[in-house]
């Protein structure tokens, strides 16, 4: 009997560890996923909301920089509304805060990269470096 219970507590540790962590607002997307459907999403932008030195020094390709600071007054103007937004920082916290933002401005197709660069880097997928072009 104990161990059917340990057996049962592991097999849910592991579906829990590998769920995506979804909110009523976004989803969490693990580094596959988020490129998978950033790719292949038709109406979508990738978006860094650090700050410029920080996209400067590395990000995602085809990504384009609006930093959290100016996303409201920025994207909620330029950006249609039925648009997929894939977000991403350093770690996850500030475009997950930037998406709580963009939800009540009327975005509802919010993706959020999980772990943020860091992880994306972590799982060994190209980053670029510099200036863009």
């Amino acid at each position: 009997m104990n161990r059917l219970i340990l057996i049962i507590v592991f097999l849910s540790f592991v579906s829990f560890s590998f769920q995506e962590q979804d909110s009523p607002y976004y989803t969490t997307l693990e580094p596959y996923l988020f490129e998978l459907q950033s790719l292949t999403v038709d109406q979508s932008i990738l978006i860094d909301v650090r700050e410029p030195f920080e996209f400067y020094r590395k990000r995602i390709p085809n990504a384009i920089n609006i930093p959290a600071s100016d996303i409201l007054f920025t994207a909620t103007d330029t950006i249609d509304k039925n648009t997929s937004l894939f977000l991403y920082c350093s770690t996850g916290v500030r475009s997950s805060r930037v998406a709580l933002d963009l939800y009540a401005k009327g975005f509802d197709n919010i993706f959020i990269l999980e772990g943020g660069l860091a992880f994306w880097k972590k799982e060994g997928y190209k980053i670029e470096k510099g200036k863009t072009k």
